[in-house]
């Protein structure tokens, strides 16, 4: 545990995108909390968090292994940190599209309620 703990305080020390994420989180989980979500859209938020934080830790650690693999530019390192970028992309644009179903129309309603 104490060296999966060292990983995750890597990627949030090191990573921006990490950083951006996690703030992320903390604000949807307050939303959610204001919101009064019920216990199945928590269950899909939290996954959806999960989901994108395990994503850019695993993204983080195949960057660092191409770059101790690969130092200089290369084509396959090239391609396997875009691809990696991708897989958090596609996990981040899930997470927003959950986040809209579910936050969304209470949030519409609190805010613009007549």
């Amino acid at each position: 545990m104490g060296f999966a703990l060292s990983g995750i305080m890597f990627a949030i020390r090191t990573q921006r995108h990490m950083q951006i994420h996690c703030i992320a989180a903390v604000l949807v989980i307050g939303l959610g909390w204001l919101l009064s979500l019920s216990s199945a859209e928590w269950a899909l938020i939290l996954f959806a968090i999960v989901l994108v934080i395990s994503l850019e830790l695993v993204n983080t650690a195949i960057e660092q292994a191409v770059d101790l693999a690969s130092p200089e530019r290369h084509p396959i390192a090239k391609a396997a940190k875009d691809t990696a970028a991708g897989a958090v992309l596609a996990g981040t644009l899930g997470a927003i599209a959950i986040g809209v179903i579910i936050i969304g129309p209470p949030l519409w309603r609190l805010l613009f309620a007549s």
